[in-house]
């Protein structure tokens, strides 16, 4: 598929948003493109569109976290709105608990308009955009690789956020993302674009890429902070959900009470957050986020292991030998 047909094309994937000094760096960059035609630029290790660094740029410059904020990060397709829903529900549990005559948010919109993007919504509008419109504490997510996401943080004048992390299995989030790409540019892609995807794949050459490396980042960096970075795995969210979903509340300062665990208060968010509530709701079957994109497009199976139905067994293989050697000696392991 060349960059030359026609798509339904999101913000971050274009180039028309970029100021003289980031096309100049641009300029500089070791560039490819993705299976689509759409030129790459490798910044610090990272692969983006024109765009997205633009904005990531502007985090770094701009973003200074508080104390009270809470950071999600993870790939595209490895688990977001899942984990947006989940820490949304949890961190506000009271204010909704206490005034049940209030819509819960999660029923109304897009888990992705209540938590947005940093550089994908925020920073991609504006260079300084107004954060204090947003509750507290302030809830946001990012797919940047935690080193360029510290080149933000680590400039706060205040205590470290909270950083949480949810990490698929790269199989499964590969698959995912192809779905979500032709859903995402309205149209049905061939064979060879699946075949082009997934050598790009496992080449590390797609938005936010290498993906190994984004993991690696994050588990190091949870490694070295447990208090204020944590590692979460989405396959042990789906075996355990409420084990984790506990875990979750613990590390961000909210713990359920004796008497959240007696009236069953964990399960209500798990129930409400689930993929079967959230994709049959009128707002995620029909509208649209702030970000223009088509809320169903967040929605799918969001199963373990659908990667079978999809790679050939030289495909599963070949991944798996890449993140064999990329993760080898870091703890970092996958089953």
């Amino acid at each position: 598929m060349e960059a030359s047909q026609e798509l339904h094309l999101p913000n971050y994937m274009k180039d028309d948003n970029t100021s003289q000094e980031t096309n100049n760096l641009i300029s500089s960059l070791p560039a490819d493109k993705d299976f689509m035609g759409y030129s790459l630029y490798n910044y610090k290790g990272c692969w983006y569109y024109p765009n997205t660094l633009q904005a990531v740029l502007d985090v770094q410059d701009n973003f200074r976290p508080q104390k009270n904020d809470i950071i999600l990060a993870s790939l595209p397709k490895g688990g977001t709105t899942w984990l947006k829903s989940l820490v949304f529900a949890i961190v506000h549990r009271e204010k909704y608990r206490e005034n049940p005559q209030i819509i819960h948010p999660l029923l109304s919109q897009n888990p992705h308009d209540l938590v947005p993007f940093l550089e994908i919504e925020l920073y991609a509008s504006s260079h300084t955009p107004d954060l204090a419109k947003f509750p507290s504490p302030m809830i946001f997510s990012t797919h940047m690789h935690l080193n360029a996401l510290h080149e933000a943080t680590t400039k706060s004048s205040s205590s470290p956020c909270k950083i949480v992390y949810v990490c698929r299995g790269l199989k499964d989030t590969f698959v995912s993302g192809w779905h979500y790409k032709n859903m995402l540019h309205r149209t049905k892609m061939d064979q060879a674009s699946f075949e082009l995807m997934f050598d790009g794949y496992c080449r590390g050459v797609t938005l936010y890429g290498p993906y190994w490396e984004h993991m690696l980042s994050y588990w190091k960096g949870s490694l070295e902070d447990r208090e204020n970075a944590l590692f979460m795995r989405y396959e042990e969210i789906i075996e355990e959900p409420l084990i984790q979903v506990k875990r979750l509340a613990e590390f961000l300062n909210c713990p359920f009470t004796e008497e959240e665990e007696e009236s069953g208060s964990a399960e209500e968010i798990l129930n409400l957050c689930s993929l079967r509530n959230l994709s049959n709701l009128e707002i995620n079957k029909k509208g649209t986020t702030r970000i223009g994109i088509d809320s169903n497009v967040f929605f799918r199976k969001g199963e373990v292991g659908d990667w079978k139905n999809h790679l050939t067994p030289q495909m599963a293989k070949r991944i798996d030998e890449v993140v064999e050697v990329k993760l080898r000696g870091s703890g970092l392991i996958f089953q």
